[in-house]
């Protein structure tokens, strides 16, 4: 039996709602059908998000652009604010961001706020980038971040931890296998001076004293800043 997926897009103009409408209908997923519903602005989407949890058939999926009219009446005047009325009734729901901005202020507010399994920075992608994101999210149940959030997210954490140029070349060479005693051949410091950078940095990052190398590596890893 096919299963049907109701997916929301949120977006003020209408020809790109309708293109990733096109985009997902021409793929074949198979075992599921796709409906689509479409909103280009807050009070549509508000309205058409209650009536789904109304009628007891909510949304599978909610793509939100963030800048959109609002709606002042309910507070709603952003995707941003969809976002959060999606997490709080139809918790469910996955949600991928769409936008403009790639700020890291901005990223990091999305994911404490919302968690949302996608975000796509719309200067980043095509329609191929666009479809595969759909791919990881949904079949592959995994979260997909376009480049330039990737990257926002790498730079405010490097930032959170004060960590410069030179620590980072030290975290590249250490990941591509370079032993510490060879890496002044590719960092201008001293031997001494990577070896006091990196035990810093064990200090700061890993949870337990004493780790080594490959603990290191695998955490800056994990908080996506390699």
């Amino acid at each position: 039996m096919s299963q049907n997926l109701n997916i929301l897009i949120v977006d003020d103009h209408p020809m790109t709602v309708n293109g990733y409408v096109n985009v997902l209908s021409e793929e074949n997923f198979e075992g599921r059908n796709l409906n689509f519903t479409k909103a280009l602005n807050c009070k549509d989407a508000y309205n058409i998000i209650t009536q789904s949890v109304t009628d007891e058939n909510p949304f599978n999926i909610a793509y939100l652009d963030l800048s959109l009219p609002p709606y002042p009446e309910k507070n709603i005047f952003s995707g941003f604010d969809l976002g959060v009325l999606i997490k709080a009734i139809i918790p469910d729901c996955i949600i991928i961001i769409l936008t403009m901005h790639s700020e890291a202020a901005l990223v990091d507010r999305l994911i404490k706020e919302i968690n949302p399994r996608g975000i796509l920075c719309k200067s980043d992608i095509d329609i191929d980038e666009f479809l595969n994101a759909f791919k990881i999210v949904f079949e592959d149940g995994e979260t997909y971040l376009s480049n330039k959030i990737r990257k926002a997210m790498k730079d405010k954490v490097f930032d959170n931890f004060n960590l410069d140029s030179y620590d980072k070349q030290i975290l590249m060479r250490l990941s591509e296998g370079i032993l510490t005693k060879n890496i002044p051949n590719y960092v201008p410091l001293s031997l001494s001076a990577i070896e006091k950078r990196k035990a810093r940095m064990k200090n700061m990052l890993l949870e337990e004293q004493g780790g080594d190398d490959y603990e290191l590596i695998e955490t800056i890893k994990k908080m996506g800043m390699l």
